[in-house]
């Protein structure tokens, strides 16, 4: 959790005071419990988790409990019938195997059975279940991992889109001032009239630019919501001010970071899953043994009933299947090997990822820092121009220029922060270590 821990220093200093509206952590902490996407992850996590427990039970005996109530002529049934009951007289002057009365029978039975010997075929079914299960844990660390960052993601364009509003907010405010004093120089005759129309049309569009601007609010809110799962955040977005600092970029990820990534993890489990599957399908080529037995209660009217049992061992061995088995071999030694070229994939897809990650965070870390000073320089040019203007000594275009560079430079003032506060976590992500410790089991 350490990355974490960097991404949220940048605003656990302001975000308590300033914020009116759900902190970054409140935003996190409800996305993990109401996201379907978590829901989902942790349902798929259960499923395996309980396929586990099936598996565990091929060691253990089934016992089954049986009833029937039959009624029949028929010689031999009946014979069998009145001999389980022991009640077959064979020295009765009325007794005729050949044409026997009505006989009835009710049996209550109670019968085992169990797997005594399957040469590695309930124990490679465990160990199998086992890394599914692992993996599936794993799958729902990264959902969580990427939930996390989806979440922060969401949170820093919403301050990003106010952010862009207050900036066209402060055009349009040096535009009427601007336009204040053009109207006063043409009322003096020290200002023509194209003066004020130009600063007119600019002012129109910057008003444009501030409508398109807060509807990126409302935009933003809303997929910050998507994300989280519920409206928790209302549509007027987040009352907070830009953190004036940002934590310091960290290290470059180092040789053998992505095996820690739950999605390698994953994979490797995947693998080991394959691996139990393979030795599974050879251990088929081999004998059973097996113990049964079986209690049975018979009787005419499930009184008096007379009680047998029968029990015994059996060992079956199936010398010919069609080469079922031959091709079960090859087709678990083909998907061990895919899922070996996977975790390959998938550990060199993870670090590539982090360079990636560690890359883009540096260059908005770069832009950040560039754009500190240009904002400084834009706002003195800014008002040395509108001072020259109203002394005449500076036309509409130098002053429309002024402000358009002035405005540009803060929303790529305000881009740059946002998007290195966003590569910060999305650094965490490539690591895998935004998600809560104890994801995967």
């Amino acid at each position: 959790m350490k990355t974490r821990g960097i991404v949220l220093a940048g605003l656990t200093a302001w975000s308590s005071a300033a914020l009116a509206g759900p902190s970054l952590e409140e935003c996190i902490r409800a996305a993990l419990e109401t996201s379907p996407q978590a829901a989902a992850a942790e349902m798929r996590a259960e499923a395996a988790r309980a396929a586990i427990r099936q598996a565990e039970s091929a060691v253990w005996p089934v016992v089954t409990l049986s009833g029937s109530y039959a009624r029949t002529d028929n010689p031999p049934q009946a014979f069998m019938m009145s001999l389980n009951q022991r009640a077959l007289n064979m020295q009765d002057p009325a007794f005729d195997p050949n044409h026997p009365d009505d006989t009835a029978n009710a049996r209550l039975g109670v019968g085992a059975k169990m797997r005594l010997l399957d040469f590695g075929r309930r124990a490679n079914d465990r160990r199998a279940a086992v890394s599914a299960a692992g993996a599936r844990s794993e799958m729902l660390a990264v959902v969580r991992n990427d939930l996390v960052h989806e979440v922060t993601r969401g949170f820093y364009t919403v301050l990003q889109a106010q952010s862009f509003v207050a900036v066209q907010e402060e055009q349009v405010r040096s535009l009427e001032e601007s336009l204040r004093v053009a109207r006063e120089r043409m009322d003096k005759g020290a200002a023509v009239r194209s003066d004020v129309l130009s600063l007119e049309v600019r002012l129109a569009q910057a008003q444009e630019d501030l409508i398109r601007a807060r509807n990126g609010v409302g935009l933003a809110v809303a997929a910050l919501n998507t994300a989280i799962g519920r409206d928790l955040v209302p549509e007027s977005g987040l009352d907070a001010k830009p953190p004036e600092t940002v934590p310091d970029l960290p290290p470059a990820p180092v040789a053998g970071a992505a095996n820690r990534h739950p999605s390698v993890r994953a994979a490797d489990l995947a693998v080991a899953a394959q691996r139990s599957a393979l030795a599974r399908a050879r251990a088929d080529r081999r004998p059973t043994v097996s113990a049964f037995g079986e209690v049975d209660w018979d009787s005419e009217d499930f009184s008096d009933s007379e009680d047998s049992y029968y029990a015994g061992l059996v060992a079956e061995w199936d010398i010919f299947d069609g080469f079922r088995r031959s091709a079960a071999i090859r087709e678990a030694g083909a998907n061990l090997a895919a899922a070996e070229a996977d975790a390959r994939r998938a550990a060199d897809g993870v670090k590539l990822d982090q360079r990636q990650a560690f890359l883009q965070a540096r260059e908005a870390r770069e832009r950040w820092t560039v754009t500190a000073k240009s904002v400084e320089s834009a706002q003195e040019a800014l008002r040395i121009t509108k001072a020259r203007y109203e002394q005449g000594a500076a036309d509409i275009p130098e002053l429309l220029n002024a402000e358009l560079g002035l405005a540009a430079i803060r929303s790529r003032r305000v881009a740059a922060l946002y998007d290195y506060l966003t590569a910060l976590s999305n650094i965490g992500r490539a690591k895998g270590e935004l998600a809560p410790a104890g994801a995967a089991e």
